[in-house]
């Protein structure tokens, strides 16, 4: 590696220690104030550094005392770290680069080959998959124009969703400018087609972020009905105002926390979409550095804050209303086991079976819903 990008690989690794922000959130900023890091530079640096945070467990069980960023770089420069995997002197979540109590978790799940599986699955890069705004234009339309062009494919199981299998910059296509597509992995997608509104519906996103869910399903009520977006995050509600324009979504419209203290909702939601904080255990291959930060006292503290906000939406649901439960979590804490104490606290029933994905190699994340009614 060259000097200049080990200088600024270190250094980020130095920084982003001592940051509040993500790690893909810090790069952003990062390479936003230090232009003079070329595209080619950037690459070099992101893949390194995504593939020394993958193997973080690794390497520092390799690694002579103490531990230092910079040793790590000289190991893993060294090595392929799936040489160690049949090294059977080395504990298994070692070998697997994963914590301890997450390896435990998931083996107690799914069992030991699977949490294997998992583990090896979520240590991949994570492919690029796009929806598309059938409101705009068909995917097969979409689809015969970008083969010409990139190397594309449609996905399995989602009927709007595209494969790109080489990373390029979405952003600056005209097609997203024309807000034709958004990008959404696959098992997103599926979980926002859970929210089935008909025209003239209302609907709440309780947990909005940025509105990646409710840009999914709009196009079924036909711009008929309301779209009533909550965050606690201004600043997200702020970028979904702006991608729902992109989309030409105009029954989309973001609350404060005054509206919600107000009683116009009360009992009038057809569709409550909870797509809840938790830990992100089913897309680790996009966000590698949680795994680092997820422990015990992390999932009891969001398994508590699911179920707050569980308690507290309620009573916006129509009689006849329905509740979708999310999460990009692949724990049963945050999945099955909170829609059974749902089931029994509030006297509810599930509309179907659970979806549930697994993370997959070159396929999708992991994640979790369920359709709850009285």
């Amino acid at each position: 590696m060259k000097n200049f990008r080990k200088h600024h690989l270190l250094e980020i690794f130095d920084q982003s220690e001592k940051s509040r922000l993500p790690l893909d959130a810090f790069l952003r900023d990062y390479f936003r104030k230090n232009k003079a890091i070329g595209s080619k530079d950037r690459q070099e640096v992101c893949e390194t550094l995504y593939g020394m945070v993958r193997w973080r467990g690794l390497l520092d069980h390799l690694c002579d005392r103490p531990i230092n960023w910079k040793k790590r770089l000289d190991i893993y420069q060294q090595i392929n770290p799936n040489d160690f995997l049949n090294e059977n002197a080395i504990p298994i979540h070692v070998r697997l680069s994963f914590p301890k109590f997450i390896f435990d978790t998931l083996k107690e799940a799914y069992g030991e080959k699977k949490a294997i599986e998992l583990c090896l699955n979520s240590n991949e890069t994570a492919p690029t998959t796009v929806r598309v705004n059938p409101a705009k234009i068909e995917r097969d339309d979409l689809l015969k124009h970008w083969k010409e062009i990139y190397d594309v494919s449609p996905c399995g199981k989602s009927s709007l969703g595209i494969v790109f299998h080489k990373k390029i910059n979405f952003f600056a296509l005209p097609e997203f400018k024309a807000g034709l597509f958004e990008i959404q992995d696959e098992g997103s997608q599926l979980v926002a087609n859970e929210v089935d509104p008909k025209p003239g519906d209302h609907v709440l996103d309780y947990c909005a972020g940025s509105g990646g869910k409710t840009l999914a399903f709009a196009h079924k009520m036909k711009g008929q009905g309301q779209i009533h977006l909550y965050d606690i995050r201004p600043h997200m509600l702020l970028e979904a105002k702006k991608r729902l324009k992109r989309a030409g979504i105009q029954n989309g419209h973001p609350l404060t926390e005054q509206h919600l203290k107000r009683k116009t909702l009360l009992r009038k939601i057809d569709w409550l979409l909870l797509d809840v904080p938790c830990s992100g255990s089913g897309t680790l291959r996009r966000n590698p550095d949680m795994k680092w930060k997820i422990d015990r006292e992390m999932i009891e503290r969001l398994a508590a804050e699911q179920r707050k906000i569980f308690a507290e939406t309620l009573k916006f649901l129509h009689p006849n209303g329905r509740i979708v439960y999310a999460t990009c979590s692949v724990f049963p804490e945050e999945n099955e086991r909170q829609v059974s104490g749902f089931i029994k606290e509030y006297n509810l029933k599930l509309v179907k079976p659970p979806f549930l994905s697994l993370p997959e190699k070159g396929n999708m994340d992991g994640f979790f819903s369920a359709v709850l009614s009285y």
